[in-house]
């Protein structure tokens, strides 16, 4: 959304500062009204939808002293989960301003603050929370989650995604990289009877054998020569809530092993105790590796397999979404113009046409990296097909059609290799170039034993 055609919120007890954000404000949004008195939230946010909410952290009020602005954070949540809210803060009320972020702010402004800081931190935040009619929605209101698409195969998905999310199904979210499991999980978690508990996110496969155990399941202090304190693992972090395990394709056999255990007892023991403690968790996976490889018993436990195989959700390639390609050029183009203050930038024909006549190996996440460098290096308002560079990986990839799939691999391992003597065996360079963190890439060389 636009900030001129926003309608906004500003709620402080000091009146100088409503008398200056409503003279800053009222040539640059649609609406503003000011509020001195929070309890006036109770009565406003029912009969009148706000775009975005300036927000105090502090108020002359016997509720909550000193935490009212995440009283009333909360409060504006629960009755108007879509507006956008910004804390206004003091020097002083900086750690508070920080959690307020974990309790769902979209940002914090610190007092005194510049005029044109505030104005961008607005239009960023509205760019970001602006829904989308082809976007899933979330159980408690109309918000986006991020995932568009209005072609058959994302629709299939979205069904399955309302199907499913109101259980307490394990799920395994299959694709490849750049499609989106992550934000399949987190719609699952949001659409469930779980959403307002918390949602847990690991990276399973970047984590070392002797990381994996104290990660997951915490230790005692004196575990281990490094464990100065307790610390609590991101299972019992997620409990009563959602935990995502990313990567689940890429752990070992004995960590499989340990993670099955965990599953079917519902219980964790911390490293340097011998206590089991209980965890209440709704399980997500996902992987970019092939049904066809997990089922293989030499990379991947069936046992364990079917433990966390309720229910599958395959995310198709871009490749594969037909006209998603340009409904999704065309909103990273919007949102990027905004970021990088070019709002009259557009794709123009030819464009569009290069894009959908791309394989896309790195998917949604691939066209969102291109059509942001797009929009920066364009001299024009209007983005050309000239404008539209891939990187050497993609090069590589572009090549394989649909019938060669299954060659993905050793496509990928040339291109790796390449890469990798172009720039003399430099992995932060490679990894760069390739698009990978360089845990990712080293997951590759040991993979393809390069």
């Amino acid at each position: 959304m636009l900030l001129k055609n926003a309608t906004i919120l500003v709620i402080d007890d000091d009146t100088d500062v409503l008398t200056a954000v409503r003279l800053l404000l009222k040539t640059e949004v649609k609406e503003v009204m000011i509020e001195k008195n929070p309890d006036a939230i109770k009565t406003l946010l029912p009969k009148k939808h706000f775009d975005l909410i300036l927000l105090d952290m502090n108020f002359n009020s016997s509720i909550n002293t000193g935490n009212e602005g995440i009283f009333w954070l909360k409060k504006i949540k629960e009755l108007a989960p879509d507006t956008a809210v910004i804390m206004i803060t003091a020097y002083g009320d900086i750690d508070l301003a920080v959690r307020s972020l974990k309790e769902g702010a979209g940002d914090f402004m610190i007092k005194p603050w510049h005029n044109e800081r505030l104005l961008d931190t607005m239009k960023e935040l509205l760019q970001k929370s602006g829904p989308s009619p082809l976007a899933i929605k979330t159980k408690n209101s109309s918000a986006a989650t991020g995932i568009l698409g209005h072609s058959e195969v994302m629709q299939d998905i979205f069904k399955k995604i309302e199907k499913v999310a109101p259980t307490d199904a394990n799920i395994l979210i299959l694709g490849e990289n750049g499609t989106g499991k992550d934000l399949v999980a987190k719609a699952i978690h949001e659409k469930s009877l779980r959403a307002g508990q918390p949602f847990v996110k690991v990276d399973v496969g970047a984590l070392t054998e002797s990381l994996f155990e104290s990660e997951l399941f915490g230790y005692k202090k004196g575990a281990f020569t490094d464990a100065r304190e307790d610390r609590m693992g991101r299972f019992e972090a997620a409990h009563t809530g959602t935990l995502f395990l990313d990567e689940i394709g890429n752990i070992t056999l004995h960590q499989q092993a340990r993670l099955l255990t965990v599953l079917q007892n519902r219980q964790i023991t911390r490293l340097g105790s011998h206590q089991p403690a209980s965890i209440d968790i709704r399980l997500i996976c996902a992987t970019n590796v092939p049904m066809m490889e997990l089922a293989n018993e030499n990379r991947f436990r069936k046992d364990l397999m079917y433990r966390i195989n309720t229910v599958e959700i395959t995310i198709p390639p871009l490749r594969k979404r037909g006209d998603d390609i340009a409904l999704l050029a065309k909103h990273f183009v919007k949102l990027y113009a905004a970021k990088y203050f070019k709002p009259d930038m557009e794709l123009n024909a030819a464009a569009l046409h290069k894009l959908q006549q791309y394989h896309f190996p790195g998917n949604v996440r691939e066209l969102q990296y291109v059509m942001e460098r797009a929009v920066i290096m364009s001299e024009q308002d209007e983005i050309t097909d000239d404008d539209l560079i891939f990187s050497s990986l993609e090069n590589q990839l572009q090549a394989v059609d649909d019938d060669t799939d299954f060659r993905l691999s050793t496509v990928e391992r040339n291109a790796i290799q390449k890469v990798i003597e172009k720039h003399n065996g430099n992995i932060t360079k490679a990894a760069k170039e390739l698009g990978l963190t360089r845990t990712a890439l080293y997951r590759r060389l040991s993979k393809y034993d390069i």
